[in-house]
């Protein structure tokens, strides 16, 4: 019976997740999700995945599809934080899977540095290119090595980090480090202290970062 009341209660909170992104904020301002929710959250979710094998198979599938309609809507709310930034004539900076992006606008000019996770690794060689500049002398496009598209960076498995330079890693993922108070304001730190290195002077506006996809 408490294994059916957790399985309950997780597919209420992923089917609100998920309904929650397609209506405006007022209508759910009444729902705001209090610290006690986040304090029993974990507990629910290891108690499922240890009594999972107690869960039939249409449960079991009940259960992942809330969970991916949960996961896909709160990833999609987490993108928002970078998106629609100045200038707005350049076109948002694809998110790489497995890694993250950190962007900051300087100057009427957007700057985005990918960063890949732990185990994985850029396609090319990023050494020397810790960002991508977007702005009215790249012609409002990203001076990115792919051609044409938004896309800067693809991070690849590998067992090796050794294409970027080495702030351009999470320590462990983008989600853990979001996930913290600290590791995000110290990803941020890093990039600006980056770009002044490089000369670009100025008080960053619209700082972001954010995760791409598994």
């Amino acid at each position: 019976m408490a294994l059916k009341w957790t399985l309950i209660w997780l597919c209420s909170f992923a089917a609100f997740a998920f309904t929650a992104s397609d209506h405006n904020e007022t209508e759910y301002q009444g729902c705001n999700l209090t610290p006690e929710f986040f304090e029993l959250l974990p507990a629910f979710l290891k108690k499922t995945a240890r009594c999972g094998e107690n869960l039939s198979v249409e449960e079991t599938f009940l259960l992942l599809v809330y969970m991916k309609n949960a996961t896909d809507a709160l990833h999609r709310q987490q993108l928002k934080g970078c998106q629609g930034a100045e200038p707005k004539q350049c076109p948002d900076a694809e998110v790489p899977q497995n890694g993250g992006l950190a962007c900051v606008t300087v100057a009427h000019k957007r700057y985005c540095k990918p960063l890949c996770n732990d185990g994985y690794d850029f396609a090319f060689m990023r050494r020397s290119r810790v960002y991508d500049e977007c702005s009215e002398q790249t012609g409002y496009k990203w001076s990115t090595q792919y051609v044409g598209g938004n896309r800067l960076a693809v991070c690849n498995e590998a067992s090796m980090q050794v294409s970027g330079a080495a702030t351009a890693y999470f320590p462990k993922d983008c989600l853990t480090t979001m996930s913290s108070r600290e590791l995000p304001r110290k990803v941020m730190e890093h990039f600006t202290s980056e770009l002044k290195n490089q000369g670009i002077q100025g008080e960053p506006e619209n700082p972001c970062l954010v995760c791409g996809g598994p």
